[in-house]
């Protein structure tokens, strides 16, 4: 991997790229020191996908082939380890709502292996180790959750709209309902997306966040920056970690990615950059066995 060059943002290198029979992904070491989870976001690199599906689109609503999104899966799998297959991962149905679902194992294999009963999905929750929560992103970050103590797990996709509506709030509450999870147990880690200088959004967008966040905590944190001609930048990270800290979170229990979907477009899937014509990443998170 030493010809893989990755642009980092900042000075904190949170995250790693690793490989498993050249299937490539990222992963936090820091939440691998928990001993409680596997995870991995995936890279373009190391699937069957063809085209500018190239090489592991993880979509199945795309346009690819489903015997190269279904063998995806399976190197994903392998990589996770424990003998897992397709029928232990659980998708969400994306729209950018803030709705979180319980996932139980009478769902296990909704995704890959057998058609999903549910839409409007863009948060997972689960206590049943094993099972595999998946996440779609092409620029929009995901964000997981680690209660060590109850042993269970949550993963969210936070686009702008959800980052505005706060669904990191809504997967923490629908924690502490369904395992009695305390926020100040929790950790959490953001994961690869647009970093905010490279999210440039106009006044619509940057009106929504107004509404959701003070003006105060707008420019404490660093969240929304003016530039000229109407524009902004948007930082999600930057919202989405306060969110957390508003909810219990403990500022040493977050973590950051240090790595933009954007910025990286030979190893990672951007829709600033892609457009329409290309496959999705996912973020995947499991209790272990």
């Amino acid at each position: 991997m030493e010809n893989i060059k990755i642009k980092r943002f900042g000075e904190d290198h949170t995250m790693v790229l690793r490989d498993n029979n050249g299937l490539k992904y990222l992963a936090f070491p820091a939440i691998d020191e928990l001993g409680l989870v596997d995870h991995l976001f995936s890279t373009r690199l190391g699937g069957v996908s063809k085209g500018y599906f190239a090489q592991c689109n993880l979509s199945y609503t795309r346009g690819d082939d489903k015997e190269a999104v279904d063998e995806n899966y399976r190197r994903v799998a392998d990589a996770l380890g424990h003998g897992r297959t397709l029928d232990d991962f659980v998708l969400t149905f994306q729209t950018h709502t803030t709705n979180v679902k319980v996932v139980t194992e009478e769902d296990r294999g909704k995704g890959p292996a057998r058609a999903r009963d549910y839409t409007d999905i863009d948060g997972l929750i689960t206590n049943v180790p094993g099972i595999i929560l998946g996440t779609f992103h092409a620029d929009c970050p995901p964000v997981m959750f680690i209660d060590p103590v109850n042993r269970a797990i949550g993963l969210s996709h936070s686009g702008w709209k959800g980052t505005k509506g706060k669904i990191s709030a809504v997967t923490i509450r629908k924690m502490q309902e369904n395992y009695g999870s305390d926020p100040k147990d929790l950790y959490c880690a953001i994961g690869p997306s647009i970093c905010g200088p490279c999210y440039e959004i106009g006044e619509d967008v940057a009106h929504e966040f107004s509404s959701a966040f003070s003006q105060k905590e707008l420019s404490d944190n660093n969240i929304l920056i003016p530039y000229p001609e109407g524009k902004y930048r948007l930082y999600l990270w930057n919202a989405i970690k306060l969110t957390l800290l508003q909810n219990g979170v403990r500022k040493d229990h977050i973590i950051v990615t240090d790595i933009c979907t954007r910025c990286n477009p030979e190893l990672l899937f951007s829709h600033r950059i892609h457009g329409e014509k290309r496959g999705n990443l996912c973020c995947f998170l499991s209790l272990k066995r």
